[in-house]
């Protein structure tokens, strides 16, 4: 299975700082990428706040996979939110 070698949470920031700068995103910089390089960091907090959202898979996504795993990975990725 191919993983990714960037955060999860990076990635969360990423697109969001990227939806609020990139005019592919909704922004008005066509060329945002430096910008999002920059910014994705002040966007930690909300990328922590939607995988907390996602602990508890929903009927659709139960159906679809293992529900242990599921919370078994976004439990790995918050738990360095909290260093434990």
């Amino acid at each position: 299975m191919p993983t990714s070698a960037t955060p999860a949470i990076e990635r969360i920031a990423r697109v969001l700082a990227g939806r609020q700068l990139s005019l592919n995103g909704g922004g008005s910089d066509p060329h945002a990428a430096g910008a999002v390089d920059a910014a994705w960091p002040s966007h930690v907090d909300d990328a922590y706040a939607i995988l907390h959202t996602l602990r508890e898979p929903d009927a659709q996504m139960a159906q679809a996979g293992d529900v242990a795993v599921w919370r078994s990975m976004i439990g790995a990725v918050l738990e360095r939110q909290t260093g434990a």
